[in-house]
């Protein structure tokens, strides 16, 4: 099966959705509990519906906090890390010139030594 959230903004996302979806379902319960005027079991189980869609929207509500939360400390931890490298770089030694460059550089210098020592 594939993956339905890739990261925490698609689920975020996908919260959000869902709450808009809870939100409609609500406001048509409500406008139901409106239109029934007498006591009977359509009204206890409307009322009941609209309890339980208050819950769900408190649930979808944290669950939207908490990721979000994550999102931003996922951000700072990043951005900690980032840091952190890049200190780390700016402590590392220079790299020393490899004896390949040393060589040649130091065989050009005797060559200049020895051409005008011949000279």
């Amino acid at each position: 099966m594939e993956e339905q959230f890739e990261s925490l903004e698609s689920a975020y996302d996908f919260v959000a959705l869902l709450a808009e979806t809870v939100a409609e379902a609500k406001r048509e319960v409500e406008s139901d509990l409106q239109r029934e005027s007498a006591t009977s079991r359509r009204l206890d189980a409307l009322r009941l519906t609209a309890y339980n869609i208050e819950k769900l929207e408190m649930h979808l509500s944290r669950s939207r906090r908490i990721l979000n939360d994550l999102r931003t400390l996922r951000r700072l931890l990043f951005e900690e890390r980032r840091k952190t490298i890049s200190a780390e770089a700016r402590h590392q030694k220079p790299a020393s010139p490899s004896p390949v460059n040393v060589s040649t550089t130091e065989g050009r210098s005797a060559k200049k030594v020895r051409g005008s020592a011949v000279a």
